[in-house]
């Protein structure tokens, strides 16, 4: 297995090059990115000798060169570790890790990144399926046999038994664990086992190659997952096969070189942040109030065509009037909102008869100031509020701050 040769750590937005910089890629690790964002990746722009993040936040993988990406509201925190904590914080909060399963809740290794707790609940999740007992499901199979069972097929039994009269080509039915559900998992166990830099866990999927029954080697497309049924009898299969999808869809082998393969695992932190103020809004809402997420209206209808339509991030109904929320994580710095973006508002105002609008930011410090559209150099009665909420620690904590402010909010 792979040992972590270099663990880089950069900000979103910071950038890497093999030329100069303390934190430093070398030229054939940038040229395995070169040719992984060729494939339409949006994780990092390509500049001069190197790469420059964007909004997306998590890990990216080249080799034995693991490259954190980390996200950051506040410009004068630095503090790799915090961010870390929050960011899959953040992550387990909006459920992209399910912090209700088994699995989850008894992890032995403290992350070092996101994609340690992502191969840790992989695996967790494995030993209890081999634990409980692999599921067994009814296939067609086809060849030939010593005793005639299902059904003869006639014509290659003509081609191939001509002088062998002891077996029968026949087409039955077999009852077994080879099916799959877990030709993916143990394609993803035997990519771990390759790709694995944290030597914590490096026994386990050992363990995991050795117990696991040998399956077929199968190629892996979106489409492979798009089939798959779950039932209840497979149920408890779905969150290792997330995972495996997760992990199999996002690996690039390095076929040029063949030693610079990429694995990333990234999130949009503008999508994030909206996830996360969303399902804590949810969290502490009053039984009163009714909190959606990207509720579409048309606005616009073309002679020929499809209409074109506008979806608010968070749409809130209450016993007061209807409230509309727009997350941006970015840090305003003491700037206005961009233009764009309170046209945007404007608009909801109408669209959505809402008695209250907002853009809600991530912050240094919790503040909500509010702001009048003109019309004709004229104040009108339309509002757009600009709340800033403070980045905290603990992240239920943050979520009922969350909830708090924007309470107060809709309370004025």
């Amino acid at each position: 297995m792979n040992k972590t040769t270099h663990h880089i750590t950069v900000f979103e937005h910071e950038t890497l090059r093999y030329d100069i910089g303390d934190k430093r890629i070398t030229e054939e690790q940038f040229d395995a990115l070169e040719r992984y964002h060729g494939n339409g990746i949006p994780y990092y722009k390509l500049i001069y000798h190197g790469i420059q993040f964007n909004e997306h936040v998590g890990v990216i993988q080249v080799g034995d060169m693991l490259i954190e990406v980390l996200p950051k509201a506040d410009k004068n925190e630095t503090d790799a570790t915090l961010w870390r904590n929050r960011l899959i914080g953040m992550l387990k909060a909006v459920g992209t890790f399910d912090i209700k399963s088994p699995s989850s809740g008894n992890l032995k290794i403290k992350p070092n990144t996101v994609l340690d707790l992502y191969f840790e609940l992989f695996i967790k999740e494995v030993e209890n399926l081999l634990h409980a007992g692999l599921t067994k499901q009814y296939r067609q199979k086809e060849g030939n046999v010593t005793a005639l069972k299902g059904s003869l097929q006639f014509g290659k039994h003509l081609q191939q038994n001509l002088i062998h009269h002891e077996r029968f080509y026949v087409r039955h039915t077999h009852y077994d664990v080879n099916h799959r559900l877990h030709f993916i998992l143990y394609k993803a166990i035997k990519l771990l086992g390759k790709i694995n830099t944290n030597t914590g866990l490096q026994s386990r999927i050992g363990s995991l190659l050795l117990n696991f029954p040998e399956m077929q080697d199968i190629k892996v497309y979106e489409s492979t997952f798009d089939k798959l049924v779950f039932t209840r009898k497979n149920q408890h299969y779905k969150k290792s096969i997330e995972i495996a999808k997760l992990i199999l869809l996002q690996f690039h082998p390095d076929v040029a070189k063949g030693k610079n393969h990429v694995l990333a695992l990234m999130f949009d932190m503008n999508l994030l942040w909206e996830q996360f103020v969303y399902v804590s809004l949810r969290k502490h809402k009053e039984p009163e109030t009714t909190i959606t997420a990207q509720t579409s209206k048309y606005f616009w209808k073309p002679e020929n065509g499809r209409r074109t339509s506008m979806r608010p991030d968070i749409f809130i109904k209450t016993n007061k009037g209807n409230i509309v929320l727009d997350t941006k994580w970015k840090n305003l710095n003491g700037y206005n909102p961009s233009p764009d973006d309170l046209r945007q508002m404007y608009v909801y105002h109408d669209y959505y008869k809402a008695t209250k609008v907002a853009l809600v930011y991530p912050g240094t410090i919790n503040s909500n100031n509010g702001g009048h559209y003109l019309k004709e150099d004229v104040i009108t009665e339309k509002n757009c509020s600009v709340i800033c909420i403070a980045a905290n620690i603990e992240i239920k904590a943050w979520q009922q701050q969350i909830s708090l402010t924007i309470s107060h909010f809709m309370s004025l």
